[in-house]
């Protein structure tokens, strides 16, 4: 999987759960072991992305982290806030 169907398979999870989609942001930052996809959402939907004890960031992770992404390096899902 690509670089952009990544960023499409996170946006077309992360869209329809947020209030503000036109909000959603998603910045690369490329480190020696990781592809780390750093996600910003309107400042009132970081709960609903983060979901009751963290339920709804660990279900988006365990779908990203699921798919094999190009190369040898790991995807990582950062929810900034």
């Amino acid at each position: 999987m690509s670089d952009k169907d990544m960023r499409d398979l996170i946006k077309t999870i992360v869209e329809p759960l947020v209030s503000h989609p036109e909000d959603v942001s998603l910045d690369l930052k490329e480190t020696d072991d990781f592809h780390e996809y750093l996600l910003s959402v309107n400042s009132d939907d970081v709960g609903r992305v983060i979901g009751k004890r963290g339920r709804i960031a660990k279900a988006i992770r365990a779908i990203v982290y699921s798919i094999q992404f190009d190369g040898p390096k790991r995807v990582r899902l950062t929810i900034v806030d």
